[in-house]
């Protein structure tokens, strides 16, 4: 089972500021608006037994930090929703998002950016 919309952000926070208190998610994710210190916690404990996070502990505080990258839960996403078609995901996403010409643009300078990167690895 993958993360719900709140254990996204906190694991956002975590890829973001790395391994980190509970106390320290919690003033990250909650800058902007009010969340109760305890949710954070709650969230955390639940997402260590969904094995989301992984936790070690100091004295009586614990530390937490991502099990899975950004990358690999993108891949892990693309596997289980798209049977791994990359393509099928990205003309999902051009023909749900109103995507500008600006932004198209942009796409196709990371995709040219990419196969460059790609095509250096494969010269060595």
């Amino acid at each position: 089972m993958g993360p719900s919309e709140r254990e996204l952000d906190v694991l956002k926070v975590l890829w973001r500021i790395g391994e980190a208190k509970v106390r320290d998610v919690h003033s990250a994710m909650c800058e902007e608006d009010m969340c109760a210190f305890t949710t954070v916690q709650t969230l955390l404990r639940i997402m260590a037994d969904k094995g989301l996070v992984k936790h070690r502990t100091v004295g009586r505080t614990l530390f937490y930090w991502p099990v899975y990258s950004r990358e690999q839960l993108s891949s892990r996403f693309l596997h289980r929703v798209f049977d791994g078609s990359l393509d099928k995901f990205v003309l999902n996403m051009l023909s749900a998002e109103d995507v500008s010409a600006d932004e198209m643009r942009e796409l196709e300078k990371l995709i040219a950016k990419a196969r460059r990167k790609r095509q250096k690895g494969s010269e060595r």
